[in-house]
């Protein structure tokens, strides 16, 4: 049976991209108009114009999670049975890791087990704020908000992750360019003038003679180099995975001042997030703190939320232990506060997201600011150590021929 492509539109004005097996385009077009959509567009796909899967099977992305679930809620809504909807998901998802949990998941419920359950048996898909969100959300009878909910976090929190990994992109290339180039005068361009420095019969400056060093040393000593760089690159990733790694890094994270305005607000705006949504899905508070905590990339955060649980336990509010912890800035505690005093802790919380989402792209766009110059000034003084090396032979060489 061919397999068609389409792309529709929801009651809610959502596009929907997706894949249906049928006998013909009409009765793709009937199905769609089956699930309460708007049929855009169209296609058979073939050997010229199926989708090519490049990805080898990884972890699902935030952005796969997110459109799985945005998806989700819009054939939910439109009355597409769990196990239908599971079904064309597994269909039409292009990561295979996700595809193949999705398919596992439609069989545990075809054999009576609840969505949340299916959920739980693959834990490296779908993490324990999905599971959680799910089983409140088959308690209240509204799987589809709990769907909504989810793929409002994921969006936020990819865009989130998207602006910090953008604002990484720059400095990362333009260092591996000044490595590259430097490498390339100095394995290249310096050896090249090294005779002519000889022909010239006089004493070389210092800087002349430390770059030819560092030059010689690379040409004659490369396969002593290269592996120990892979193997300080290899320690590094092991050791930062390391409970001492972690707390060393999380550490320099949270205090090397071109970062620290970064990591603080963006694991605010991660922790208010996702409290918010837990919350307003009906998660008990000491739950909902607990899973935050576990969302949290550094560990110095994660400890701090899994110490407010403790304090939760005993009778504390929220407020107080994320006050105490000194990691959290003033206005997270005082809108948590703020919420409890009032019984909107989930608005407060849902506030408090918002404003940190902003900070974070502020703050991005502040550190981009100040790196860029910095990054070329470092890069125009190395090359310029290098270009002076091979200029001064040639200076010296004229004032000795001035003064004759």
């Amino acid at each position: 049976m061919p397999i068609y492509a389409y792309e529709a539109v929801d009651a809610t004005g959502t596009v929907v991209k997706n894949s249906y097996d049928a006998d013909s385009e009409d009765a793709v077009r009937m199905e769609i108009k089956r699930l309460g959509m708007t049929a855009i567009s169209i296609q058979k796909q073939t050997a010229l114009n199926k989708s090519i899967n490049i990805n080898i099977g990884g972890k699902p992305k935030t952005r796969d999670l997110s459109v799985f679930c945005r998806q989700m809620t819009s054939m939910v809504r439109a009355g597409v049975t769990m196990i239908d909807s599971l079904k064309m998901m597994a269909e039409s998802t292009e990561n295979r890791k996700l595809r193949e949990a999705i398919e596992d998941v439609r069989v545990s419920v075809e054999k009576g087990e609840s969505v949340s359950a299916a959920f739980s048996e693959h834990p490296d898909v779908f993490s324990e704020f999905m599971v959680n969100m799910v089983q409140a959300g088959e308690a209240s009878g509204s799987i589809d908000i709990a769907f909504e909910r989810m793929a409002l976090q994921l969006e936020k929190s990819g865009k989130t992750q998207a602006i910090i990994k953008k604002a990484m992109v720059y400095p990362i290339v333009v260092v591996v360019v000044m490595i590259a180039v430097v490498i390339v005068m100095l394995v290249k361009v310096i050896p090249s003038y090294a005779s002519m420095f000889a022909d010239l019969g006089t004493d070389l400056p210092a800087i002349t003679k430390g770059v030819q060093a560092v030059s010689n040393f690379i040409i004659h000593y490369w396969f002593i180099i290269v592996p120990i760089i892979v193997a300080i690159a290899v320690g590094t990733a092991t050791y930062s995975r390391t409970d001492s790694g972690k707390h060393f890094f999380g550490k320099i994270a949270i205090k090397f001042p071109a970062i620290k305005v970064l990591v603080i607000k963006s694991a605010s705006a991660m922790a208010a997030r996702t409290l918010s949504t837990l919350v307003a899905a009906g998660i008990p508070l000491v739950e909902a703190v607990e899973i935050s905590a576990k969302v949290m990339t550094n560990v110095y955060f994660k400890e701090a939320l899994m110490h407010a649980k403790e304090e939760i336990l005993i009778g504390q509010p929220l407020s107080r232990p994320l006050e105490e912890s000194g990691l959290f800035p003033p206005m997270v505690y005082h809108m948590v506060r703020i919420g409890e005093e009032t019984g909107q802790t989930e608005e407060m919380l849902d506030r408090c997201a918002d404003y940190y989402e902003e900070e974070t792209e502020m703050a991005v766009q502040a550190m981009m600011a100040a790196l860029e110059p910095m990054i070329i000034i470092v890069l125009a003084g190395v090359v310029g150590i290098i270009l002076g090396a091979c200029m001064a032979p040639m200076l010296t060489m004229y004032q000795a021929l001035d003064s004759l």
